[in-house]
Formats: C-alpha cells, structure tokens, sequence
C-alpha cells in the first residue's frame, strides 16, 4: 500500500466527515441517490461528536432540532461508518414507530449496498432488521419503542434513540432505562438521542434540561431551523416586515426569504406548531399542549432572561448556610429595610411526588427566592417559620388543605409565627366568628388568586426569576373541564404558591391584632 493510499485509509478511519463524502450515498428530497454531502446542520452536529469523543473518549448527545434537518441522516451514517471500522461492536436504533424505523433501516442498507466493495464489510447474515458483519464481529439492529425488553440480553455499544419525544409514554421510561443499562461507560460507545419537541413535560423534554443543567451526562445540541439554507420562500414585492420580524432579524439575522418561509408556515399551521416544530430557541420548542392559563411567550421571554442563583442555602438547625445543592434558591439580595410575601404549598414530602414550595416576593412584586424540596409538611413548618425570620418577618400565607393542615397548625399555633395569614369565618347559626389558619383553597377561592395571578402578570407587577416557577406556569393549562390545573407529567406547586404569594401582595393581607382569648380551627 503506498504512503497516499495509506494516508487514504487513515482518513477514512478518523474523518466521519471524509468518509461519508467519499462512502456513504443518501436519497435526497428530489428522489436522487448522491454522495454524502453533510449540510450545516448535520457538520454542526459532527463537530460537538468529535469534540466530545476527542475529550471523553464516548459520546453522550441529545439533540434538539427543526423538522427535517437530516439529524437522522447524519446519526446513521455515524453509526454505519463506526460499526464497520472498528470490531466488536452493535449499533441500535430506536425509533417512535414502525415505519419509521423501517427507513432507518433501510437508509442504512443503501449505506451497505453502496459501499465501494474494498471497503465493504462482510455479512454473515441480513434481514428487515438486523445487519450482522462476521469478520469485525459488528452489527446494526433496528427496534420500535413501545414494545417490551428491546435490548434485554444485550450490550450495546451505540445507540440512537429517534424521535424520543413520540415513544408511546406508557413504555418510554422502562425501555429508555433498558437501554441505557444496555450500554456499558466505556470509550468508543455513543448515545444519540434526537427529537423534535412534543410539549413542555414528558422523557425528552426532562432529558433534554438535565443536560443544560449539567445533570445527566449528555451534551445539549440545538439546531435552530433557520441555519437549513432550504427554509426559505420567494419575497413578494410588496413584502413588508412587521415590527416582530425586525425584531427577528435584529436577534438573528434573518433574511426576507426566511420571514417569508415563516409566514407561510404559520399560515398553515399556526404560531404554536410552528415554534414546536421550527423552533428558533430551545424555549420555544417546548410548549404547552392544552391551553396555557398564561401568556406563554411572555414566559418564554422570562426564561431565556432568567439568571441562575446569588446562592443556595439550606436550613441547617435553625441557620441557613450557604449550600451548592440547597434547596433554598436565593436571587436577590436581602434588604432589612423590605417587606417581604410568601406563599406556600404544601405536599406530603415523598420521593417522586408533589413538592413543597415556598415562594418570596417583595412589595414590587420581584422574586426575590423559592424553597422547593420534599420535606414531611411538619418539618416545612420549621423551614417557613426560619424563612420568615430571614425575611424581616415577612408576611406567610399557606394553603391549608389537606397536608397544609399541618403546616398551617405547626407555624400557627406551635411556632407562633408573628406574621401569619389567617382567616375570619363567620357561623351564622351560632353568631360567632373563628379564625382559621392558613388560605382555604376551594372551587371558587382558587380561580380567584389564579386569576389575580394572572392579571399580575399581564400588568407586569410580578418579575419572575426562577427557571422553575416559569416552566410551571408554562404549563399550567385550562383541561378540557375548563378547570385549571398541571399538564400532565408535571408539577403546579411553584405556580400555586406564587398565586398565594401574590394574593397577600395585592392587599387581600390584613393582620390580625393579637387577642387574649380567640379561636384557632385548622381546616
């Protein structure tokens, strides 16, 4: 073999880039079969893949994209082009539905059976689903998510889980976690996860934060729609910009061919699909499916302003330390000379449940922190009454309900918080009046502080800072009952304790005087 042919081979081992454009033969959108020819999106793709297999040796990726950008494409041709220059190893491929997973498959056949023969690996056995090389002692398999053990048995060594976001819920969480127990932490092995988004809860969309965050091991790629130079329509001559298209061009660059692709678009399909599916920001792709109790592009805005904590803090006795995971997340800093609000709701404190969350504002209506943790509601007592003190003894108000009760009872009468809210009830059989701790959250009291919530926000009086309480509220819905409530697969309990939050920050708070003799009722 001489030095060029030598150099040829090295660079068809090391350079995904090079080998597809010289190997791989893919079917464009006009039905041709032509090299591999990777387009923006797809190298940008490859450059985190080389980036992050160079510093970790493995590649852990979920990404988050535009329709019809040749992700799918791009993972496949990878994974082909791994599996038959290195021995011993098995791809996967998982995807959201049959056919789907059948044009998977059959792109990389095309791979396959397009393969100069020198560079052809041999097969010991093909079928619909599985392509087996003898030699390298390497495979390619292909499975549809919904079915039961996909993976069980195996070790994989790459995978490429399609369309995450569509796997049927019932089965997406058992058979994720399959396959990912299937797939050893070594070097040399690869986990792509790719999708559009479907809505703001559910396994990608978890999956996807804990990677910005940091959480989880996986790299974040998005892949915003106007980097396809495809996206793009014939600019009429009477083609004006609005003010929000401007805005557009200014923020990113966008040409009047893309406006033009984006007004048709939502022409056919409405705002909403259109940042789902053709998202310019991660925040946009994740949206509500029901009908958003708040203005969701208000809040998309918030999200991507928000900023990460001063600090955190934990309650350590009576004493909040500085804590890098504390529950207690802190983004403004204290003012002696402030009145402060929280609001607090109370859950039963398990693993995997609601949570408890208290939220502080201060009397312009900027969130100043949010406790958020699972704690018992007798402990969460302890945790709002040190809270208050931290906050010049700010005013409280916590929803009685259920688990409430004993919050409420703890703070209220045991604790003898000097600033708790407190209820007059009226018994007109008896001609007496009883106060009641805590706020009594009802068919008709909860729509009320929902909607003042609302109409605060509208107004602008409430400045939101916690990533959180955002998500929450974006996707706090009206069901098809016309009652408001969580989408399902999440949580409401930073958007319930900020309603309270800002019910007492309204006015509706009035102290009550301290009697000799009165009544206390927990309800």
């Amino acid at each position: 073999m001489t030095p060029e042919m030598k150099e040829v081979r090295r660079k068809l081992l090391k350079d995904f880039e090079f080998y597809a454009k010289h190997v791989l033969k893919i079917r464009t959108k006009k039905g041709e079969i032509k090299p591999f020819t990777m387009n923006e999106a797809q190298k940008r793709l490859i450059e985190v893949v080389n980036r992050q297999m160079e510093l970790e040796g493995k590649v852990r990726i979920i990404i988050l994209k535009a329709r019809q950008m040749g992700l799918s494409t791009a993972v496949g041709g990878w994974l082909y082009w791994w599996v038959t220059q290195h021995e011993a190893q098995k791809a996967m491929v998982v995807t959201h539905k049959s056919d789907s997973t059948q044009a998977l498959f059959d792109m990389t056949k095309r791979y396959f059976d397009n393969t100069p023969e020198i560079l052809k690996p041999s097969t010991s056995y093909s079928s619909r689903k599985e392509l087996k090389f003898n030699i390298l002692d390497s495979g390619y398999m292909v499975a549809t998510a919904g079915g039961d053990g996909i993976a069980r048995g195996e070790t994989i060594t790459q995978a490429h889980l399609s369309e995450l976001a569509f796997w049927p819920k019932s089965t997406a969480l058992e058979n994720f976690n399959g396959l990912m127990q299937s797939i050893p932490n070594e070097e040399g092995t690869a986990v792509f996860i790719e999708s559009t988004a479907n809505g703001v809860s559910g396994l990608f969309a978890d999956t996807w934060r804990g990677a910005v965050e940091g959480t989880n091991g996986f790299i974040p790629v998005f892949l915003p729609w106007f980097i396809d130079p495809s996206y793009r329509s014939t600019v009429p001559d009477s083609f004006e910009r609005t003010p929000e298209e401007e805005e557009l061009v200014e923020r990113f660059g966008l040409d009047d061919g893309q406006l033009c692709f984006r007004r048709v678009k939502i022409s056919q399909s409405g705002r909403d699909l259109w940042q789902q599916e053709y998202p310019s920001t991660p925040e946009e792709a994740f949206l509500t499916t029901g009908r958003p109790v708040f203005n969701t592009e208000q809040l998309q805005k918030m999200l991507e302003a928000a900023p990460e904590p001063l600090t955190k803090m934990n309650l350590v006795g009576t004493t909040w330390e500085q804590d890098l995971r504390g529950e207690l997340a802190v983004y403004q800093e204290h003012d002696p000379a402030e009145t402060y609000y929280i609001g607090a709701d109370v859950a039963m404190g398990v693993r995997n449940g609601d949570y408890s969350v208290a939220q502080v504002t201060d009397s312009k209506g900027d969130q100043v922190a949010t406790y958020r943790s699972h704690v018992h509601p007798d402990y969460f007592a302890q945790v709002l009454y040190h809270l208050g003190m931290l906050y010049n003894e700010g005013k409280i108000i916590v929803e009685s309900n259920n688990h409430g009760i004993l919050t409420c009872t703890r703070l209220g009468k045991d604790l003898a918080y000097p600033n708790f809210y407190t209820e007059t009830h009226y018994d007109k059989l008896t001609d007496k009046e009883t106060i009641k701790l805590g706020f009594a959250s009802t068919v008709k009291t909860k729509p009320l502080i929902i909607d003042q919530l609302r109409a605060a926000m509208r107004d602008g009086k409430i400045k939101l800072k916690d990533k959180q309480t955002i998500r929450e509220m974006m996707s706090y819905i009206v069901n098809d009952n016309g009652q408001m409530e969580a989408e399902e697969g999440t949580h409401d309990d930073c958007v319930m304790s900020l309603a309270l939050c800002n019910h007492i920050n309204e006015g509706y708070f009035e102290p009550i005087a301290v009697l000799d003799e009165w009544y206390v009722e927990a309800i």
